[in-house]
């Protein structure tokens, strides 16, 4: 467990589209999975990948920031040809293992339930925590490749757990037994779907974010990755729907492209 909840500092959240966002806590600034290409068409394999909708900031907008999360790289709609340019430019990109093995650069491989800290402004530490992810059903990893989710932490601040391209509620279970309640939840949604797997979810549903969030106590949920790619079967009506079923509705926070979300 990582702490017991108490007061904690503002977070500011930056909405940029699909997987795309800038997180501010405790004087850093992180980015989540950089995807900043025009809408377009991307052929993985026999399967083409669609992106319908393009970044609302564009990359000469982001400005620095302290370190890039990237949940993984082997997928366009979570890294895409502009996204990979400014991994280039980054002092530190925590992801996957075999992420660094592919990319090297500033890519660090962050085991499961390993960390890094980063120093605060303010003379304290940022930790980030890799967490598992399942990028689809049990025992799909050989066809989807390796994911991880991160879980943020200090003195002060808020656990903030960002879930990557996770669709496994059984995962989401192991994460709240080992690291306790969060403060917020940064929840990759949408249903995604490819014929790659056909009707399996590769991304959690709107009704599971919804149940991820019950199962994390999230105090606040900004759900991302759930428009914006043609593969995507679920959407913004789905969410508020969801959550509302659950008695959820005070969490969610449906950020609009472009704009913060301040919490």
């Amino acid at each position: 467990m990582i702490r017991p909840r108490e007061a904690v500092s503002a977070l500011r959240i930056r909405y940029v589209g699909g997987p795309t966002a800038v997180v501010e806590v405790g004087g850093l600034r992180l980015l989540t999975d950089p995807t900043f290409d025009p809408p377009g068409d991307y052929p993985i394999g026999t399967r083409i990948l669609t992106k319908t909708g393009g970044p609302a900031i564009a990359v000469e907008e982001i400005g620095p920031v302290d370190a890039v999360l990237l949940s993984h790289d082997q997928h366009p709609d979570n890294l895409d040809t502009l996204g990979r340019a400014f991994l280039r430019s980054a002092s530190l990109v925590i992801s996957t293992v075999s992420a660094h093995d592919r990319l090297g650069g500033p890519v660090r491989g962050l085991p499961s339930w390993e960390s890094i800290d980063l120093p605060r402004p303010d003379g304290g530490t940022l930790r980030i925590t890799a967490v598992p992810a399942l990028h689809g059903p049990a025992g799909s990893e050989h066809l989807v490749g390796e994911v991880t989710g991160f879980v943020l932490s200090g003195e002060g601040l808020p656990i903030i757990y960002v879930s990557g391209d996770n669709a496994s509620l059984d995962v989401v279970r192991a994460i709240a037994e080992r690291i306790g309640k969060v403060d917020v939840a940064l929840l990759f949604a949408g249903r995604a779907r490819t014929a790659l797997l056909g009707d399996a979810d590769l991304t959690l549903s709107s009704d599971a974010a919804a149940e991820a969030a019950r199962i994390l106590g999230a105090r606040q949920v900004v759900p991302l990755h759930f428009e914006h790619w043609a593969h995507f079967t679920q959407n913004a009506d789905t969410l508020r729907s969801s959550f509302e079923r659950a008695g959820l509705t005070d969490r969610l926070h449906l950020p609009t492209p472009g704009a913060w979300v301040e919490l």
